[in-house]
């Protein structure tokens, strides 16, 4: 049925092309720019699509089922985009900031497994508010890494050490997240190996 919570969640889905193509080029800064809006707009219809689907009673079984595969396509999509275009790197360690990229999208991959076998069994596994901290800095983390690269001049100096603002809060927050990814998928996970033969 498409209601207006599924409408929302599918322009979600729809407009992640638009925003690869957006990240390709990682010196465009008016075109990360426009990247950032079109992320935070997304971001927008995520809380509303759920807002009015309970506040007007319009939860349908396709509004769960693509909400939170609209979620994990646009992060999967910015991580690979942003991997491919050197944007995760960062001062000492270089690219190795791509691991916390990594460890995100494979506990979504892992995770989803693991809530699709739990389903066939009838069991669910509720949301903790440990993963909804996990998903804000995940998004937290790629909006500013977004940010960085359309405000290349949002720098700071300290002493012999120059940073850009955003891409920094961005690269501190995606290791933020993927330490949140590694408890709270230990936490799907154990959940799973009980119902496991």
């Amino acid at each position: 049925m498409l209601t207006l919570p599924n409408l929302l969640t599918l322009s979600r889905i729809f407009a992640v092309p638009l925003l690869a193509f957006l990240l390709w080029w990682p010196r465009w800064e008016a075109g990360y720019g426009l990247a950032f809006a079109l992320y935070s707009l997304m971001g927008i219809t995520d809380y509303f699509d759920g807002y009015i689907a309970r506040s007007s009673g319009a939860v349908s079984r396709l509004g769960v089922f693509l909400d939170p595969i609209a979620d994990k396509i646009m992060v999967a999509a910015v991580i690979l985009v942003l991997t491919a275009q050197g944007v995760l790197t960062g001062p000492y360690v270089g690219d190795a900031h791509v691991i916390a990229g990594l460890i995100i999208l494979v506990r979504e991959i892992a995770v989803s497994g693991l809530r699709e076998f739990l389903g066939g069994i009838q069991v669910s596994v509720p949301v903790s508010r440990l993963a909804k901290w996990k998903t804000t800095f995940q998004l937290v983390s790629l909006g500013a890494l977004i940010l960085g690269h359309a405000m290349p001049w949002w720098n700071l100096d300290l002493g012999a050490i120059t940073f850009n603002v955003p891409h920094t809060v961005g690269l501190t927050t995606l290791w933020a997240a993927a330490v949140l990814t590694l408890i709270t998928g230990w936490d799907y996970l154990r959940v799973g190996l009980k119902h496991m033969d």
